[in-house]
């Protein structure tokens, strides 16, 4: 059986300039990055503007397990099946963070016969827009250091600082230091922090930005620290904006690569969804609509995280509007769910579907509770009997969803016929009424409680005093009309990874707040999640090598 990499490699690409074509971009509207890759200008959105958009599907997944789920192999075969049916469709994804491509996950180009290509470059370094979000949100550490070390006129209070520097990789080691050690000429001593670049605020602005005017006005308001007299400092007041921005300048573009059926995906930004809002980026899923009939999307981890996201923040702040919604499931990871041990995840076992369906079951309603139409989708396994598609089948058409098999990660775009077959008609037949959620004008602690309790499952939630005081004094600084972005381990409903199917009887667990201002969002921490995640005890970097030629291997 070949690998993903192996497949990838022995693909035959289009030049970028054939497949931008497709959708009527010319040349001059690309910034070539080699043969393969592009962004797209500033021009093109002034060109493709007022054409109507498309239709928006978005493709989420029950809670991720170590068996697999497939959701961005779906989202990119269920675009090629879309495609070989006739329509014009166009995928809007994340870019792969290097942290999980060298940890455990692996890379975030696909599986199988339903990759984007070329697959080593997008989990690798692509075109430099992590790089760029690293570079910014390290300029903005420099420049606050350093006004602390030049007199700190602005008072900042060295106790109170709030801006992490960031990697773009997963290290532990870097997740609570001391900076400042030394001469006097070193710098000002204090604790300071990293997080992965992904769940960076500056990642969140580049995603949720409609412009470069916009992209400065929020870099502007993000706060960095807090002076003496408890007010907030920001980067303006730092007079960082200008400088990060010439750094984000060619970032926030949109870049352009193709699947292996050639269908073109915009693959822009990439925040994490259990820390961060989990979405690629406006710019990108607008300029998707623009261009084609029907524009596929992914929300990283569980529909719990991603896609409430997706609904709750993104669809609100850029005046999205879903049409459908894929949920992407296995019979492998609910039979996980209900019990199963990985190992014996191979063997009939219809008992312990039942048990783990529930997962699914909550997916299913709380994506109902938007008014979006769902599509339930299972990425087939060999070791899958009809018996328990079936018991799954029946499952989900007696709640009101389509049901559909898929098998792209074997068959490309031919193995999602089926689903796309489903998709279309539920573009056709059912109406989406999409609605956030919670209302702008809910306090803070009410919207918590609206994802903790409608979503999750939860029965209550707490808070520690600091994460109380913290959202008070949030309310009081104006920010109260914020959504919330929930910080919540994937592997669970709940706020411990353990529980696992459709826990009841618990607690969400708050354990800080802060504000991302320049993001647009309240950001809640739950359990034990870490903004900066570790490498596991064998990570995947073990397995990657380059021969002589330059020819990688071992990426996956």
């Amino acid at each position: 059986m070949k690998t993903d990499i192996q497949i990838a490699q022995e693909a035959t690409m289009k030049p970028v300039k054939e497949v931008a074509a497709a959708y009527g971009i010319v040349e001059d509207d690309l910034e070539l990055y080699g043969k393969y890759k592009a962004k797209l200008t500033d021009e093109l959105w002034q060109k493709v503007e007022k054409n109507p958009d498309g239709k928006l599907v978005l493709v989420t997944a029950i809670n991720p397990t170590p068996a697999g789920e497939g959701k961005t192999t779906t989202s990119i075969g269920l675009a090629d099946a879309l495609s070989r049916l006739g329509n014009k469709t166009m995928l809007a994804l994340r870019e792969p963070s290097l942290g999980p491509c060298f940890g455990i996950k692996g890379g975030a180009a696909g599986g199988g016969y339903a990759q984007v290509v070329p697959m080593e470059d997008l989990n690798l370094h692509f075109t430099g827009d992590f790089h760029a979000i690293t570079s910014a949100n390290n300029l903005l550490a420099a420049l606050l250091d350093n006004h602390i070390q030049q007199g700190n006129a602005l008072q900042i209070d060295t106790r109170q600082v709030l801006w992490k520097r960031c990697l773009d990789m997963n290290d532990r080691a870097l997740r609570n230091i001391v900076v400042g050690l030394g001469a006097k000429a070193d710098g000002v001593v204090r604790e300071d922090h990293f997080v992965i670049t992904v769940a960076s605020e500056i990642m969140a602005i580049l995603c949720l930005a409609d412009d470069m005017k916009d992209l400065k006005e929020r870099l502007g308001r993000i706060i960095v620290a807090y002076n003496y007299a408890g007010e907030p400092v920001t980067a303006a007041q730092l007079h960082a904006v200008g400088a990060m921005a010439a750094l984000l300048k060619d970032a926030i573009k949109p870049n352009l690569i193709q699947t292996l059926e050639h269908t073109g995906a915009l693959v822009h930004g990439g925040p994490f969804a259990n820390i961060a809002h989990g979405c690629n980026s406006v710019r990108a899923t607008k300029t998707a609509l623009k261009l084609a009939d029907i524009v596929v999307t992914e929300a990283g981890f569980g529909a719990d995280l991603g896609a409430e996201k997706f609904l709750d923040i993104k669809c609100r702040m850029a005046g999205l509007k879903p049409d459908a919604v894929v949920l992407v499931a296995t019979v492998r990871a609910l039979k996980y769910n209900g019990g199963v041990p990985k190992a014996e995840l191979g063997t009939e076992n219809l008992e312990a579907l039942r048990r783990g369906i529930v997962n699914l079951e909550k997916h299913i309603e709380n994506i109902q509770k938007y008014g979006v139409p769902v599509v339930v989708t299972l990425n087939s396994f060999v070791s899958d009997t009809q018996a328990e598609y079936e018991l799954i089948r029946g499952f989900c058409e007696e709640r009101g969803c389509e049901f559909a098999l898929s098998e792209v990660w074997a068959r490309g775009g031919e193995g999602g016929e089926a689903l796309a077959t489903k998709v279309l008609e539920t573009l056709k037949q059912k109406e989406s009424h999409y609605h956030p959620i919670y209302p702008d004008d809910m306090s803070l602690k009410d919207k918590v409680n609206v994802v903790a309790t409608e979503i999750y499952g939860a029965d209550n939630v707490s808070y520690t005093p600091a994460a109380a005081k913290s959202m008070a004094r949030i309310e009081e600084m104006g920010f109260g009309a914020l959504p919330v972005c929930m910080a919540k381990t994937q592997y669970s409903l709940s706020d411990d990874q353990n529980k696992l199917g459709r826990p009841t009887g618990f607690t969400i667990n708050v354990r800080d707040v802060y504000v991302s201002a320049g993001a647009g969002f309240v950001v809640v921490l739950t359990g034990a999640i870490m903004t900066m995640p570790g490498l596991p005890k064998k990570p995947a970097a073990d397995g990657i090598d380059v021969n002589e030629e330059g020819k990688i291997t071992g990426l996956f």
